[in-house]
């Protein structure tokens, strides 16, 4: 691999795009794919190069996938018209997308099948986190790949780590997101019961936050939840559901009770079930405090969400 490799993307959802622009403003040379075009091309102010088609980035060194599921990671990489479409191939995938650790097994023996390096590096934040730099990154697969791979990775937020050989990543991203889930479920529970008590929403949410059970989860979910501007989506209830399920799944496989996540996990489950799609998963405090007999409204505070750069 050349000192400064060629890079190509694929997927340029609310996270994706974030992501390649953090390469973009670091000078990389990027090329860029998205199933619906319209969305790559507020990329090009900042020197990415927009390609037809997925086979267009295998002669790309490195190609960073960022997709909803396994599913979607096999398309994009094995199907007709896929990355490896044509014969040609890139040096290394590194994926980070949140899929299972079965579907990331299956994914690797096929790259390496083909003589392609394979890193999984997911990571801890959303849109909002990644444009300011703040996302984590953790990787895992071969040490060498990992080194060469680690100076972008870098470039993707404030820490980057090792976990080890394999799908070790991918363990990490279904119970970080597992707890993720469960934080939200009790920062709106316990919002619900210091309301309906009489403290305004937004004073506990801020004394939460300067407390020392206080996190940069809770404070950039803050405002969302004082102003209840669940349109503003970072993540929707179906994508935490899917993560969720991913987590029982595991706990399952290993052996490990998880009776928070459990409860959590049917509480999702509802929100789905209500109909709740393009909307902010946050918007389960409306949810825990209509079945409190609370009905809530907006704040209307300005309220930092701690992200600023």
């Amino acid at each position: 691999m050349s000192k400064q490799p060629t890079i190509g993307w694929i997927g340029l959802g609310r996270m994706g795009e974030a992501m390649a622009i953090r390469l973009l403003k670091n000078g990389c040379d990027v090329s860029v794919w998205n199933r619906t075009a319209a969305k790559a091309e507020p990329l090009k102010p900042y020197g990415a190069k927009i390609v037809a088609g997925k086979p267009d980035l295998a002669d790309r060194d490195i190609v960073f996938t960022m997709v909803s599921t396994t599913d979607d990671l096999k398309e994009v990489l094995f199907e007709a018209g896929g990355l490896l479409s044509r014969g040609a191939k890139p040096d290394m995938v590194v994926d980070c997308s949140s899929i299972s650790q079965e579907g990331s097994a299956g994914v690797r023996a096929e790259l390496e099948r083909r003589g392609i390096a394979y890193i999984c590096a997911p990571v801890s934040g959303n849109g909002k986190v990644a444009k300011a730099g703040k996302l984590s990154v953790v990787a895992s697969g071969p040490k060498a790949s990992y080194e060469a791979v680690r100076p972008y990775l870098a470039m993707l937020g404030r820490s980057e780590m090792w976990l080890g050989e394999g799908e070790l990543a991918r363990v990490w991203k279904i119970a970080h997101n597992t707890m993720f889930g469960v934080i939200i479920q009790t920062f709106c529970e316990v919002a619900v019961l210091a309301e309906k008590a009489g403290i305004p929403r937004h004073v506990f949410l801020q004394s939460i936050n300067n407390s020392v059970l206080g996190s940069m989860y809770t404070a950039y979910k803050t405002p969302t939840l004082a102003n209840l501007t669940f349109d503003k989506v970072t993540f929707t209830p179906k994508l935490l559901l899917k993560d969720l399920d991913l987590g029982m799944a595991a706990a399952k496989s290993h052996g490990v009770p998880m009776p928070a996540a459990a409860a959590t996990r049917e509480s999702i489950a509802a929100l789905v079930g209500r109909g709740y799609d393009n909307v902010d998963f946050a918007v389960l405090l409306v949810e825990l405090a209509k079945n409190a007999g609370l009905e809530l409204t907006p704040a209307n505070v300005e309220i930092s969400d701690g992200l600023e750069s």
